[in-house]
């Protein structure tokens, strides 16, 4: 095996596994523990929620651009599955963006204000586009593992 037929991703390869653990620790951990909390009411956590989701929106981006520098800049090959996955979980972080964080802090004034609010299913949605989303990721993770002959 010549080193030339492995590929290292160096920014991608961390930083798509960092965008799973930050996705992970705070979609599926924080998001629901919080309102466990003394003294935590709903309009109280949801605030708190607004807060911590623009912040890991941010992350997200930087991770995003950072592996789209590696995956399409450094490493100039044709389509393949990790790109495809990536730019899945990238169209996924676009519609969380766009649409749904911004739909779903509207409703947080309502509650605030102590407004009866009606039932919706922006939530649920949300979780099913970060399990596609950190899914995607993972494969591609997985990957990039093989690439560099850490697992086969």
């Amino acid at each position: 095996m010549q080193t030339k037929d492995i590929q290292y991703y160096i920014l991608a390869l961390p930083g798509v596994f960092l965008w799973i653990g930050f996705v992970s620790a705070i979609s599926f951990m924080e998001a629901w523990l919080k309102f466990r909390a003394p003294g935590i009411t709903l309009p109280l956590g949801l605030g708190i929620g607004s807060l911590v989701f623009k912040a890991l929106n941010k992350v997200e981006w930087v991770f995003a651009v950072l592996m789209a520098v590696d995956l399409f800049l450094l490493h100039r090959s044709g389509i393949n599955l990790p790109r495809i996955l990536f730019l899945i979980a990238v169209l996924v972080l676009i519609i969380q963006t766009l649409w749904l964080l911004p739909a779903l802090d509207a409703r947080i004034p309502l509650y605030q204000q102590g407004a009866e609010v009606p039932a919706s299913p922006l939530h649920f949605y949300y979780v099913g586009t970060e399990v596609i989303k950190v899914v995607c990721l993972f494969i591609t993770g997985l990957h990039f593992l093989r690439s560099i002959r850490i697992i086969s």
